[in-house]
């Protein structure tokens, strides 16, 4: 009996590696390649669903700088950072962006979006919550870039970089 159990040890060793290598790969790629994540809310209608939408990100565009106006990123949130935002990037450090009016008592505004910034806007001007409120958000909060929606089945495909009107 003593005889078969080293050689349980070994397996169970060997096994737990395999398992350990595994997982830290897994990590690595949800961490530096591509991630799974779900947007929800009202600010990108009509892009995505107010109930949520799974889509793809890809960390590529980020890490290597193409990002540019029109894409949709998802990005640490600059007034809660336990929360991720998903917006739209509509200016590019030292773009100029020109803000409407929200109310008639106000005017139009104009922002220059500063260097290792980009200004971020929800599709849906009426109920988002961005860069009109907090101003443009540094790079370092992007996570990445949507790339491809999976769910709701129906829906599923790329997700194209518009420019914003």
């Amino acid at each position: 009996m003593s005889g078969k159990r080293p050689s349980f040890l070994k397996e169970l060793l060997s096994q737990g590696g395999a398992a350990f290598q595994f997982c830290c790969i897994l990590h690595c790629f949800h961490e530096h390649v591509l991630d799974v994540t779900i947007c929800i809310g009202p600010s990108m209608l009509p892009t995505f669903n107010v109930e949520g939408d799974v889509v793809l990100v890809e960390f590529f565009s980020t890490k290597f700088q193409r990002l540019k106006t029109g894409d949709v990123v998802v990005a640490k949130s600059p007034t809660n950072p336990k929360q991720t935002v998903c917006k739209r990037i509509c200016g590019m450090p030292g773009d100029v962006v020109t803000v409407q009016p929200a109310h008639s008592f106000q005017s139009i505004r104009h922002h220059v979006v500063p260097e290792g910034h980009v200004w971020l806007q929800g599709d849906n001007l009426a109920n988002s919550t961005d860069s009109r409120s907090y101003g443009a958000v540094p790079l370092g909060l992007v996570r990445g870039r949507v790339f491809y929606k999976v769910w709701p089945m129906r829906e599923a495909g790329r997700i194209v970089s518009a420019k914003p009107s």
